[in-house]
């Protein structure tokens, strides 16, 4: 005969329940994706600068934003609405973030593929304060309908809502608080010119020196607690394509190596060894930026290449190539583009240890 155990009878398996229940949990936090994610999070807040004079390089640019700034402060204003474009990694979202501390206000950060329908885009503008910053990141992907919705809001502060359908359909307007709309972009020509003529200050953010981004390497070497010469970390600058984050994750891969060394302290020679083992040379240049350069010399004598032919003979995908690897490579002189394809310069023959071939000679007839 089973033996039925009344609700208020004692589990004697409750305490290892209760343990395992623990210990799963533990685990769950050890592996969950957030847990890292979040503590990933923390240590991009603290590398960010907070204040402008902070901010290390782009000197125009913080110059004007110091004179707008102080303006809009002495009037008791909001900041102007802000586009600011240019490549990657470059500090677009820490401006953005350094606007609102300055201004004392809050920053809503999101980015434009986010905001596909009407109602999200009405969503963030109803929830701001006066003052609060609104930072849109890859502006120019944004939908006609969200655009459009933009308009009135940049320029009367006012959002237009359309409520039913047919010819019972009205158009209601919400007054909102004064914000700024601080867009970015790597793409400025993709904007549409009414999205880009209400945007007060148009900014384009230009790639580092070597002797901004050596101070950025010392800075967040300092925050996060390693120790590094002066020459180790212009040899992590040197190799940094002119871009902060990348300045920054490169740190981080020679920190690694330098503490599975046991080495104190980042010097040239480690931080050199580093950067070598994952693929990136004295130019900055990696593995893909070199197959690239590679493909065109060997496969098409050095060029002009189509751009779907190298994507084709690499195996990498031609969007990748266009907007990842090509600006580097065209603004430091590896790659030129024609409108018959790509063509290497005798720079890169020179980095790669090819013999540059001779000047093709051309003939003029005289008639």
């Amino acid at each position: 005969m089973a033996i039925k155990r009344s609700s208020d009878s004692p589990d004697p398996q409750q305490p290892r329940k209760k343990n395992l229940a623990k210990q799963l949990n533990y685990e769950v936090t050890l592996l969950s994706p957030q847990a890292n994610t979040q503590e990933t999070e923390h240590n991009e807040a603290k590398i960010r600068p907070q204040k402008l004079v902070d901010y290390i390089g782009q000197k125009k640019l913080k110059g004007i934003l110091n004179m707008a700034i102080a303006a809009a402060k002495s009037r008791a204003d909001p900041l102007d609405h802000l586009l600011l474009y240019g490549p990657p990694g470059l500090g677009k979202t820490t401006i953005s973030l350094i606007l609102a501390a300055e201004m004392g206000v809050d920053c809503k950060i999101t980015s434009a593929p986010a905001l596909e329908r009407p109602r999200d885009i009405t969503g963030l503008l109803v929830s701001l304060k006066p003052g609060d910053i609104i930072f849109i990141d890859e502006i120019h992907r944004l939908n006609r309908m969200t655009e459009e919705l933009l308009y009135p809001a940049m320029e009367d502060f006012r959002l237009d809502v359309t409520i039913g359908k047919g010819q019972t359909a009205k158009t209601r307007s919400i007054p909102l608080p004064p914000f700024t709309l601080v867009g970015a972009t790597t793409k400025a020509g993709a904007l549409s010119s009414p999205l880009r003529d209400r945007f007060g200050i148009i900014q384009r953010l230009r790639f580092y020196e070597l002797d901004e981004l050596t101070l950025i390497v010392k800075r967040t070497a300092e925050i996060l607690n390693t120790s590094i010469s002066e020459t180790g970390a212009i040899e992590i600058a040197r190799r940094s394509r002119g871009t902060p984050r990348i300045a920054n994750r490169l740190l981080r891969r020679v920190r690694d190596y330098v503490q599975v060394e046991k080495a104190k302290t980042i010097t040239e020679d480690l931080a050199a060894t580093a950067m070598n083992l994952f693929d990136v040379d004295a130019q900055g240049l990696d593995w893909t930026d070199r197959l690239v350069l590679n493909t065109i010399i060997k496969q098409f004598n050095g060029g002009p290449a189509g751009l779907e032919a190298i994507a084709a003979a690499t195996g990498e995908d031609r969007k990748t190539i266009e907007e990842v690897y090509e600006p580097y490579l065209l603004q430091n002189g590896y790659l030129s583009r024609t409108h018959r394809g790509r063509t290497v310069t005798a720079k890169t023959y020179r980095h790669l240890g090819y013999d540059a071939p001779e000047p093709k000679q051309t003939q003029i007839e005289l008639l």
